[in-house]
Formats: C-alpha cells, sequence, structure tokens
C-alpha cells in the first residue's frame, strides 16, 4: 500500500500543492498513490494517536511506502518525528519526502539512523527513568498516596502499580487516552494523577 501524507492548515492551496508534490514524488519511484491520509487545521505538535496518521501508522506492514511533502508535516518535534521514522522501520515500511529528498529504506542512510534512533531511546529513557524516580519520591514525600485515586474501590479509578509506567509513557509522548486504555482506567483518573504529579515535578 502507498500512502500520501498530507498535514495542512485551513489553506486549500497548500493541500494542492502537497498532492501534487506528492504525485509527482511517486511517479519518480514508478508508484501510484493508493490512498491520502489528511490531517487538516491539526497542529504538528499534537501526536499521531490524536491525528489521522496514527491510524496509517498503525495499518503499516512490511513493504509499505508512505509519501509526504517534507519531514515537518510528520510532526513539530525531534523526538517525535525519529519515533514515527523508527515505528515505520520496525515494521519494514518505507518513506519518502518530497522536498527534502529523504529516504528511509533499504540504504545506509537509513542504517545510520537505525543506530542514532537507538542510541537517542536509550538516553531518552535513562532521563525518564531518572525523571520518574524523583517524581514518585517527590509525590510520597508531599504524602499523595499512590494507587487508588480519591478513595474510590471502583476499579476505573485504580493505578496501584501502574504509577511508573503511567510517568514514563507520559513523558514518552504517549496520549492520556491511550494510557488509560493500556491500564484499563479511566482518562480522568489518568489526568488526576499527572496533575498532583506535576505539581511537584
Amino acid at each position: 500500500m502507498v500512502y500520501g501524507y498530507i498535514r495542512v492548515s485551513t489553506d486549500h492551496q497548500d493541500c494542492k500543492n502537497q498532492k501534487l508534490g506528492i504525485e509527482a514524488k511517486a511517479a519518480t519511484l514508478g508508484l501510484t498513490i493508493d490512498k491520502y491520509i489528511e490531517d487538516t487545521g491539526v497542529s504538528g505538535t499534537k501526536e499521531p494517536d490524536e491525528r489521522a496518521l496514527g491510524g496509517c501508522l498503525r495499518r503499516l506492514h512490511s513493504g509499505d511506502v508512505i509519501i509526504c511533502s517534507e519531514l515537518s508535516r510528520l510532526g513539530r518535534k525531534l523526538f517525535m518525528v525519529m519515533r514515527i521514522l523508527e515505528q515505520c522501520m520496525q515494521v519494514g515500511a518505507k518513506l519518502y519526502t518530497v522536498k527534502d529528498g529523504y529516504e528511509l529504506g533499504d540504504n545506509i542512510q537509513s542504517k545510520v539512523l537505525a543506530f542514532a534512533f537507538g542510541l537517542s531511546a536509550e538516553i531518552e529513557r535513562d532521563l525518564i527513568s531518572q525523571r520518574t524516580r524523583e517524581a514518585l519520591a517527590n509525590l510520597r514525600a508531599r504524602g499523595i498516596k499512590l494507587g487508588r485515586v480519591l478513595g474510590s474501590r471502583n476499579s476505573k479509578h485504580i493505578i496501584d502499580g501502574h504509577e511508573r509506567s503511567i510517568l514514563d509513557m507520559y513523558a514518552m509522548g504517549v496520549p492520556k487516552r491511550k494510557i488509560a486504555r493500556k491500564l484499563h482506567v479511566s482518562p480522568p483518573t489518568i489526568s488526576r494523577y499527572l496533575a498532583a504529579a506535576r505539581e511537584i515535578a
């Protein structure tokens, strides 16, 4: 499957220009766009799961291709873009950009990036782990009860044993709704816990 990804403001002309560039790039690669994924009026600072892009990334298989205008269309944050590229590499999908001529595939550039991704991910995990330990220690020092939120007995409000996972996932940019689904709790529970953590951060 070959996807064309477009992220635009409300500017119709920009959308048209991106499509033209993507079609031209696909032609030079001997490909035809099977489906366009469009995020209209959506900020590049939003996580992929909060955009149409997230659905596309979840459907990717080995051999699939994504073509977009430029890397900045994928996201405005460095680590976010790197996570997207890493996800493509893990499933064996290829990614091409029109304006900056970027190519993610079976080449030396991709191998260098794979090493960079691994190194940066390790550094990021270490930093997140350190921040998480500090946040948990501060929560306990403040007397904030970890686990059951607001004394509720409802399982949707219980996060016993998942405090560190919540902070880790949130620090890595995982949306609160997705964290809640993973831990089988309510989104407000995650929001309240993170709000308490932010007070002492």
